[in-house]
């Protein structure tokens, strides 16, 4: 098994749940609102400074999701894919190991 985790922007998130939940196999996903900032990069112009910078957070969710090994690089792609918008500050995407996963649940008794 596999855990995927993406930060992305929050208005990608409705055309990603809709491909995901099209992709055979998708078992479900967690998301979180989250807020973040990258490190300083080269593309920043002189004049800002790094402490501005550090401190512009921005408004990201976090999509978790934690799926069997054949699906889970599908659903990388589908992710890389839909979040894109072509400018720094798109997100990030990660592949991790699970050791063990189980949903967890308990079934109704029958009512009749």
């Amino acid at each position: 098994m596999k855990e995927i985790k993406a930060v992305i922007r929050p208005n990608k998130l409705a055309a990603l749940r809709d491909a995901l939940v099209a992709l055979p196999g998708f078992p479900g996903m967690t998301v979180t609102k989250v807020e973040g900032c990258s490190a300083p990069s080269r593309h920043i112009p002189a004049k800002v400074k790094i402490k501005d910078e550090l401190t512009d957070y921005t408004p990201k969710v976090r999509v978790e999701i934690v799926a069997p090994d054949e699906v889970a690089e599908r659903i990388f792609e589908r992710i890389t894919e839909i979040a894109q918008t072509g400018h720094y500050g798109d997100g990030l995407v990660w592949i991790t190991e699970v050791e063990r996963a189980a949903f967890i649940f308990k079934t109704m008794p029958d009512p009749a």
